[in-house]
């Protein structure tokens, strides 16, 4: 067997296409605050990706980069001013951030409203609650990757390998909402492969390359491969053993190439339902 691959850029092309024409149609134009603190070389690349895939589908992108002498109370200012900027929907503040600021303080000085990486701790709570609110991207893309390959998670058996607050929590929060059957594997779970082995969804979100191998996989199990690791030859490379766990599953997701196109484009879709959310509220 050859699983087939979820092809996770043209997923993307398709909803970013999708949430173009939505924009067009609306008499404002969404506008989304990313904010860089310090020049880490990820974080800069990602930010224009983040620019470009906005500005291409008709969102006003708006960048505040940041000195990484900044101190908390200065960002914390900063954030202030964008949450009460009428023409800001979306504020994103981008991790990591430098050691003399807490991440957790930055994160719960957004406006909810505005938090389109879904992070504040009334997003969560919305989330693993079953509430309305903003999701993390990551974990939407992944469940949109899902519905675009066929894959229905009602009644399935999910494992998410990775406990984290920004994809593993609330991957198994969407999965549970979904219907599955859902497994938390981490570090400290007993026989990691043991569990892998039942997942008929497998999503991998370690950040450890390799780490599952084509033995830990059932045979015909949809494998979604969250992990970006770079090695030391600067190659991309994921969580799951790529070549060995294409001969088992039944469809894979590639790396590059497959849930981080879709990270950005839910981040559009996130600052989309923001506008439309805030308007309605008549904020």
């Amino acid at each position: 067997m050859t699983a087939r691959l979820i092809d996770g850029k043209a997923v993307a092309a398709a909803l970013r296409a999708e949430l173009a024409a939505r924009v067009a149609a609306l008499p404002y134009r969404p506008g989304l605050a990313v904010v860089l603190v310090g020049e880490d070389p990820a974080s800069a690349v990602y930010v224009r990706n983040k620019d470009r895939a906005a500005a291409a589908a008709g969102f006003v992108a708006h960048t505040i980069r940041l000195p990484a002498a900044t101190s908390e109370a200065a960002l914390l200012a900063e954030i202030a001013r964008l949450n009460a900027d009428p023409q800001i929907d979306g504020i994103l503040v981008q991790l990591p951030l430098p050691p003399q600021i807490a991440p957790a303080h930055v994160i719960a000085a957004i406006d909810p409203a505005k938090d389109v990486d879904g992070f504040h701790p009334l997003n969560v709570g919305a989330l693993a609650s079953g509430r309305p609110g903003l999701v993390p991207c990551t974990p939407l893309g992944v469940m949109r990757l899902l519905a675009a390959a066929g894959v229905a998670p009602r009644g399935a058996r999910a494992v998410v390998l990775g406990r984290s607050a920004i994809v593993g929590r609330p991957m198994a929060a969407l999965l549970l909402a979904a219907d599955a059957t859902v497994t938390v594997a981490h570090s400290r779970s007993r026989d990691l492969a043991g569990e892998c082995r039942r997942a008929e969804i497998l999503v991998a979100a370690v950040g450890r390359a390799g780490l599952v191998r084509g033995d830990w996989i059932a045979p015909g199990a949809t494998v979604i491969d969250v992990g970006i690791n770079r090695g030391a030859d600067g190659r991309l490379a994921g969580d799951v053993a790529f070549a060995e766990a294409r001969e088992v599953a039944g469809a894979i997701t590639p790396v590059p190439g497959g849930v981080g196109p879709m990270t950005i484009a839910c981040l559009l879709e996130n600052t989309l339902t923001a506008a439309a959310g805030r308007r309605q509220a008549g904020r």
